[in-house]
């Protein structure tokens, strides 16, 4: 095959593996959408294929099946919150106090976004298969579990915070950040908001901030 022929196989290739790629991260975004606009953990293949624009088929194709897509929705969410953690983390110079403020405001803005995750999270663990459940959380879970271990000890340390159990204080921050997001029938029949606005969302994470730190701060 000549330079030219080959150049535009490769061309054509890379084409066809773009295409591929954009149809698989467009179901993941139309999945996200359903069920962040109907406040759900579960759609329908028929509701994706419509909103999408694309063959229900292609689930089959990209991900064997809707749990299957379902898991890669979570670990398009998820990768993200481990690595925001991570960068925080390497940041040697920030000081605890600043670090833990920064990850209390980032998971609120990350429930804000996908206010489904984790819901999603719980569902798939508990219907999953040991192999996959102990992924997920080795994955996901394990590494916030040492980065909660590591903050708190080294603000201990420091004199800044007082001792808490880390464990118990990944259900605090998780719990305040996704009771909130996940709440739009009380926030609709309580008082009289249907809309997760931005400045509801700005509120919150200012609220949830200083609420937490309240806690955790070593006074006197």
């Amino acid at each position: 095959m000549s330079g030219k022929g080959q150049d535009t196989g490769a061309v054509a290739s890379a084409t066809a593996e773009g295409e591929q790629q954009g149809a698989r991260e467009q179901l993941l975004e139309t999945a996200s959408q359903i069920m962040r606009e109907g406040d759900q953990v579960d759609i329908s293949l028929s509701e994706l294929s419509l909103r999408s624009g694309l063959n229900s088929a292609l689930v089959k194709y990209y991900f064997g099946n809707k749990a299957g897509m379902l898991k890669a929705l979570l670990d398009r969410d998820m990768e993200a919150i481990v690595k925001s953690v991570e960068t925080l983390m390497a940041k040697d110079d920030m000081p605890p106090e600043e670090k833990l403020r920064r990850h209390i405001a980032k998971c609120i803005d990350t429930y804000y976004t996908y206010p489904y995750l984790n819901r999603l999270l719980m569902r798939l663990v508990r219907d999953s298969d040991e192999a996959e459940a102990k992924r997920i959380a080795d994955q996901y879970l394990a590494p916030l579990g040492r980065a909660y271990d590591r903050l708190i000890a080294a603000g201990v340390a420091s004199g800044v915070f007082r001792p808490i159990d880390p464990q118990l204080f990944y259900f605090t921050v998780t719990g305040a950040a996704d009771r909130f997001f996940s709440a739009r029938l009380v926030l609709r029949h309580c008082f009289d908001q249907d809309t997760l606005t931005e400045t509801l969302r700005d509120a919150y994470r200012e609220h949830t901030v200083d609420f937490i730190m309240a806690g955790i701060l070593a006074h006197g």
